[in-house]
């Protein structure tokens, strides 16, 4: 089973922004509660496939969405772990 990511925000402003973005860009996303272990100003982030991880990261770069950061699941499933930010 493919590993799934998710993007963390401060804002729910900026959060809305890039799922419209992902989306537009026909990413498969699902909007998914900021896991507790994640500390973060928003309530909302965005799950998406580790196959997509690099096109999430450009349109994220190049759109200039702030972004908590990107993290993954850790290997024993106890929380989460930042990839990058």
């Amino acid at each position: 089973m493919e590993e799934e990511l998710l993007i963390a925000f401060d804002s729910t402003q900026q959060a809305l922004r890039a799922e419209m973005l992902l989306e537009y860009a026909e990413i498969e996303i699902d909007i998914f509660p900021t896991p507790k272990e994640i500390t973060a100003g928003c309530a909302m982030s965005i799950q998406f496939g580790q196959q997509a991880l690099e096109e999430v990261r450009e349109i994220v770069r190049e759109q200039n969405v702030e972004i908590r950061g990107i993290f993954g699941k850790l290997k024993d499933g106890s929380g989460y772990t930042m990839i990058e930010d």
